[in-house]
């Protein structure tokens, strides 16, 4: 006969063993809370969104929190609020530009100080050493490069063939670009511009564009270090008259500022013919074009030249180890040749490493697309983009001078003048 007391004692001990290992599981789980900008061009939302559900059913003691917060400023705004309210985030998608910022705040961990393994370590040196340009401060990683970009030409190679251009044949430098750009305008019966040549935003990111149009003519806007600009350089204050002449002298795009946020509609609606734009467009120009249309480096003056752009992944500080060893997970995760070639597949921004163009994934999309490849190629003529201490302050001072130029208000040499004493006394104690 069964011993009801036994009986009744087996089934306490096993719901108390079930309880237990219930609550162990859900000690074992890491949450991860992660801020991702995404209005920054791209079907950005449903791709990260697939990329965290495939890491969680390989993770399943992981759960991934991704909270989307508009542009990289939204980003990192809310990241930094999270922090100060007591309910940190572990890590972040934010500019890559951030870092000094980061630092000199106390609010990031280096990559260096939560890699354990050699293979870990192995991989901190996989991706391409200009986009750890922005990454890197004094040789100590920061930051790891995700969702990066160059700026391109995109350049609709339907309305080259009607203006008499080579479709095959960009504009190589500042010269062809006023030329041809001039060729490209067509106006009405009563003499309004229908379509412009060119377009270079001038809202939103002035100071990434002026940075390539410096790079072309042989200059960076800072040292590594983030503690010296160098805006008032004759190279810059003829790179920053070569920028206004294309709308007050050449007449190839508007004078004035050109925004930013529509320019790809414009581009898409005919309304220019070139325009210049973060290669993180691509996919989006690529899947809404009705024409046949084209990528290229930027034109060339000294030299071709284009600043790195876009975000990368940040671990926060107020993170306990195992928050960090997991937010370390998601990134190598993320950044995987496979994930990596699969990204910039679906949104036209960068593989980050050499390894991502090797996968066959890569390797037979840029064979069929050609222009996937241009941003990357871009890179052996890339700067890292501007970034400094207090650096929201100093890219203000330059976008402001860029768009007083632009606007008529002011003549380039007065206005970087200006930005750049300001900018000196900023960056004085560092």
């Amino acid at each position: 006969m069964l011993d009801k007391g036994k009986l009744h004692k087996g089934k306490r001990l096993l719901a108390i063993a079930v309880t237990s290992l219930a609550a162990t599981a859900a000690q074992a789980q890491t949450e991860l809370t992660m801020y991702y900008p995404v209005s920054v061009g791209g079907p950005l939302t449903q791709v990260v969104d697939g990329m965290i559900e495939q890491f969680e059913q390989q993770n399943p003691d992981i759960d991934v929190n991704a909270i989307y917060a508009g542009n990289y400023n939204d980003a990192r705004m809310k990241a930094l609020a999270a922090l100060k309210s007591g309910e940190p985030a572990q890590l972040s998608v934010m500019f890559s530009i951030d870092v000094h910022e980061l630092k000199d705040l106390d609010a990031i961990v280096s990559f260096d100080d939560v890699v354990e393994t050699d293979e870990e370590r192995q991989w901190l040196d996989s991706f391409y050493p200009a986009l750890m340009e922005n990454g890197k401060v004094d040789g100590t990683t920061w930051g790891i490069p995700f969702q990066r970009s160059t700026i391109v030409m995109y350049y609709n190679k339907d309305m080259f063939r009607e203006a008499g251009l080579d479709p095959e044949h960009p504009p190589q430098n500042w010269d062809e670009l006023a030329e041809m750009g001039q060729k490209l305008v067509k106006k009405d019966a009563d003499g309004n511009v229908e379509r412009w040549g060119a377009m270079i935003p001038s809202t939103g990111y002035p100071y990434w564009m002026f940075g390539a149009l410096a790079k072309q003519n042989g200059a960076d806007l800072m040292n590594s270090a983030g503690n010296e600009t160098y805006f008032n350089k004759p190279e810059m204050v003829e790179a920053l008259q070569y920028w206004k002449d294309l709308g007050s002298k050449y007449n190839v795009m508007p004078e004035g500022t050109i925004e930013w946020g529509t320019l790809r509609q414009n581009f898409l609606e005919g309304k220019t013919a070139m325009m210049w734009h973060s290669t993180g467009n691509l996919t989006a120009v690529k899947n809404a074009a009705d024409f046949d249309f084209g990528v290229a480096f930027l034109p060339a003056h000294k030299n071709f030249g284009s600043p790195t752009g876009g975000g990368n992944f940040y671990l926060f500080k107020d993170a306990t180890p195992d928050e960090r060893r997991a937010a370390l997970k998601l990134v190598r995760f993320m950044t995987s040749p496979e994930q990596a070639a699969l990204w910039s597949k679906d949104t036209g921004y960068m593989g980050v490493s050499p390894a991502a163009y090797e996968t066959d994934i890569l390797k037979q999309y840029v064979a069929e697309f050609p222009p996937a490849a241009v941003a990357r190629d871009q890179l052996e003529y890339a700067t890292a983009e501007l970034s400094t201490h207090q650096s929201g302050r100093v890219r203000k001072l330059l976008d402001d001078a860029i768009q007083s130029v632009l606007n008529g208000q002011a003549e380039p040499q007065e206005a970087l003048d200006s930005a750049q004493n300001q900018a000196k006394r900023i960056l004085s104690r560092y």
